[in-house]
């Protein structure tokens, strides 16, 4: 059964208290459980999530429960884990026909964060999966997504852990590879990073750059935020609106991918397509700056921006 200690923490992310110290949705006292532990990236990214201090409890593979892998129980259904584990996060590397499904059992069986690797899930699962998330009151992160990390806490996912030093700037994107840039430059302005959150490019996702950018703006311990968008949506508009209805109490530099994509032309996330002159890269980040985002026109000028507005 679930141990002592663990329900207060299921609590906090049920209630919405999300912001822990020095971090957002992970930190040391996540207990992690892999599903599709056994796989070849299950084992891979379990290993270096692992290696990194990560507290990864166990896995769940189908017909070989009461086996262990990388010296770890492996059970046969996310239930059972999580009776005997106390595991309060799952990460999910399962095949894109049985993901939905993997989803949907996370949070059946009382997982509060669930995190979703796997890229090229039907939309027609994700809209099943996204909804009864909703309903049993869980937080989802993804798909198609590199997942969470608290710097020397917790990695949940699949990002190269070294680029990430604890510090005091959130990250929340669409995009994996500019999450990396966008950490590099950060630690190298001295500044570091809180938690950094890759919410995934899929049409159909589990937490919005909305929400991701509220939870930063609510946690006390990350001063600024990196903002990573790219074309195709309105979640980086909807985001901006909603700082400046806050009075933009934090500062955020933004950056838009996909700046010189052609209209009706998809650029590698299966969201990042132009419908209208609103999801256009020139059209979000006209609205950001309306909104009292600091605009990048580059990458490359993130670390130097953020610098510029929060103090060491």
């Amino acid at each position: 059964m679930v141990g002592p200690g663990v329900w207060p923490i299921f609590e906090a992310f049920r209630k919405g208290g999300q912001s822990l110290p020095m971090s957002i949705l992970v930190n040391e006292h996540s207990r992690i459980l892999v599903q599709g532990f056994t796989g070849t990236e299950g084992t891979f990214h379990a290993g270096q999530m692992l290696e990194y201090g990560t507290d990864v409890v166990g896995g769940v593979t189908p017909g070989k429960g009461g086996t262990e892998h990388l010296g770890k129980p492996v059970f046969n259904d996310v239930r059972s884990a999580v009776e005997a584990t106390g595991a309060n996060v799952s990460i999910i590397f399962v095949p894109p026909a049985f993901a939905g499904d993997a989803i949907m059992e996370a949070a059946d069986a009382g997982i509060p964060l669930i995190v979703c690797i796997t890229e090229g899930i039907p939309t027609s699962d994700m809209v099943k999966a996204a909804a009864m998330v909703r309903r049993r009151n869980a937080r989802l992160i993804g798909p198609n997504c590199p997942g969470i990390i608290t710097p020397q806490q917790a990695k949940v996912g699949i990002m190269p852990g070294f680029v990430f030093k604890p510090g005091k700037i959130g990250i929340v994107s669409k995009s994996g590879t500019l999450t990396y840039e966008a950490a590099d430059q950060i630690v190298k302005a001295g500044l570091g990073i809180s938690t950094a959150i890759g919410i995934g490019g899929d049409p159909v996702i589990g937490t919005s750059t909305r929400e991701a950018l509220e939870l930063f703006i609510n946690d006390p311990e990350t001063a600024g935020v990196v903002m990573i968008g790219e074309i195709g949506g309105g979640m980086e508009a909807e985001a901006a609106r909603w700082l400046r209805d806050a009075g933009n109490p934090k500062p955020v530099v933004g950056f838009i991918a996909g700046q010189t994509a052609p209209p009706g032309r998809r650029m590698g996330h299966a969201g990042a397509i132009v419908g209208g002159k609103d999801d256009t890269a020139e059209a979000k980040m006209r609205i950001m700056s309306e909104c009292g985002i600091h605009v990048v026109a580059s990458p490359a000028n993130i670390g130097q921006t953020m610098a510029g507005l929060v103090k060491n």
